[in-house]
């Protein structure tokens, strides 16, 4: 008997149709992927298949059980990790799994046996709380709570997305653990090596199903999604000699704990600067000091020749930031955000108007200028939310981790707009977790435990450490990593 039936089912909202007419089916004890870009029609499927949303048509089973008629019986049985972690911030480590354990009728006495492998990685810090985890420890916890009522299926929607290359691979070799207990699971992912890890997956797009088979064949067969052509990089030599960013010593501490731990650095302007690092290296906290936001303990700095001790206010004027966590505003149109952030940057109405114009061209919204934000795909957001922040011309833009959970092709036409930002002389400074993209980097910095740990472009790094890609050098060197979490 198969561990997940799916028949028929349709669900929509509105005039969308999420899910039309889906079909598939999982093998007990199979790690299955369900795969596509955002908006595809996913997290509603989990949402159906874990009893939390009702499909207009269709029927599915999972584990035996009719997830319309037998509500009850599936939530006994399915553990479900939805995209934000579904862990409450404010409650410490023992509270957020004592809280799911309650919930499922249960102990963590009861249920340890199941979460021990994982459990006893972060047990440590049981009363700190979960507001002040790494990534990587908020996904242990997090599948921790799934798994403390030993389900029978799991169901992962894109879990390690915002979580580094290191922390990626050993939630892979946990699930690896959790399979050979017989345990089904249902995964989504936007990063290739984790397809492969699936036996087999579904390609939904749009609603609908497009393919299913082995993750190569799928690869292979929708290649032009999921692996799209390089993009090629013209350097900006005229522009090279100008440092843009400038930092000397710079130390940020928290008590006896340095987050940052005397760090030097420079920047060229048009230069594409990749910023990596494992969650918890200090990457976040120093380009908190870079972008005027928080204030070093020692060191100094400047960027766009603004001194970040005395004038950061200056320095807010001079940069354009986007983080993961979109500054766009959901519940206004496309136009509404793009004069809103001219108005914070300074610029007139008249150029605005022009330049509005121009950029909706660009990015293909012209008939979408009326759209709420929070109407749009992710992906659309993405590049509006880059287009917004580069809009007044900054001298450098600062892009933490701006594509997660993106699949392969938008991420391409993202980096196409970097390109063209960098060709115009605006310095690019981006963290990211998915190795492909600091290829694209003109020079990386990799930190680890606070303190940069190699500097150079990726072919000097990947011949330095003797790797066969930046995959493999991100990994060996956060894997020198010495403090904890």
């Amino acid at each position: 008997m198969n561990a997940i039936e799916v028949n028929h089912i349709t669900k929509g909202y509105g005039k969308v149709k999420a899910l039309d007419d889906v079909t598939f089916s999982v093998t007990r004890g199979e790690v299955f992927g369900l795969i596509g870009p955002d908006g595809s029609g996913k997290t509603t499927m989990y949402r159906i298949l874990c009893s939390l949303l009702l499909p207009e048509a269709g029927t599915a089973m999972v584990d035996g059980f009719d997830v319309v008629k037998q509500m009850t019986e599936i939530r006994k049985r399915v553990g479900y990790m939805p995209g934000k972690f579904s862990l409450y911030q404010d409650l410490t480590v023992q509270e957020n799994l004592e809280f799911f354990a309650t919930l499922f009728g249960t102990t963590i006495d009861e249920g340890y046996d199941s979460i021990k492998a994982i459990y006893s990685q972060i047990e440590r810090f049981r009363d700190r709380k979960a507001g002040a985890l790494s990534g990587g420890m908020k996904q242990k916890l997090a599948l921790s709570c799934a798994l403390v009522h030993q389900p029978s299926v799991l169901f992962l929607d894109e879990p390690t997305t915002g979580v580094d290359p290191v922390s990626r691979k050993e939630l892979w070799e946990m699930l690896a653990g959790l399979k050979q207990r017989g345990i089904t699971i249902l995964a989504s992912t936007p990063y290739l090596d984790e397809v492969r890890r699936c036996e087999h997956v579904a390609f939904l797009d749009c609603g609908r199903i497009r393919g299913i088979g082995t993750p190569e064949q799928i690869l292979i067969e929708f290649a032009d999604i999921f692996n799209p052509s390089g993009i090629e990089h013209a350097k900006t030599a005229d522009r090279i000699d100008e440092n843009v960013i400038e930092v000397e010593h710079l130390v940020k501490a928290f008590g006896s704990f340095h987050a940052v731990d005397d760090i030097s650095f420079s920047v060229k302007r048009g230069e594409i600067f990749g910023f990596l690092g494992a969650n918890g290296a200090g990457k976040t906290t120093a380009m908190r000091m870079l972008t005027g936001l928080s204030q070093p303990t020692s060191g100094t700095g400047k960027v766009a020749g603004y001194d970040i001790r005395t004038q950061h206010e200056q320095i807010k004027k001079h940069i354009g930031y986007m983080s993961q966590k979109f500054s766009l505003y959901e519940d206004m149109t496309v136009a509404e955000n793009i004069r809103l952030f001219a108005g914070i940057y300074g610029m007139k109405k008249e150029e605005v108007r022009g330049k509005m114009e121009a950029l909706l061209r660009q990015l293909r919204f012209e008939d979408h200028a009326n759209d709420l934000v929070g109407s749009l795909p992710l992906g659309w957001k993405q590049k509006l939310a880059f287009s917004v922040s580069i809009f007044h011309e900054p001298a450098i833009v600062f892009l933490d981790e701006p594509t997660g959970g993106v699949d392969p092709a938008t991420r391409r036409q993202f980096w196409e707009l970097i390109y063209e930002a960098a060709s115009r002389g605006i310095t690019v400074f981006v963290t990211t977790h998915y190795m492909d993209e600091a290829e694209y980097c003109d020079r990386i910095s990799i930190m680890v435990d606070g303190k940069i740990s190699a500097m150079g472009n990726p072919e000097e790094l990947k011949q330095r450490f003797h790797q066969p890609d930046m995959d493999h050098v991100f990994t060996y060197l956060a894997r020198e990593a010495k403090r904890g979490d």
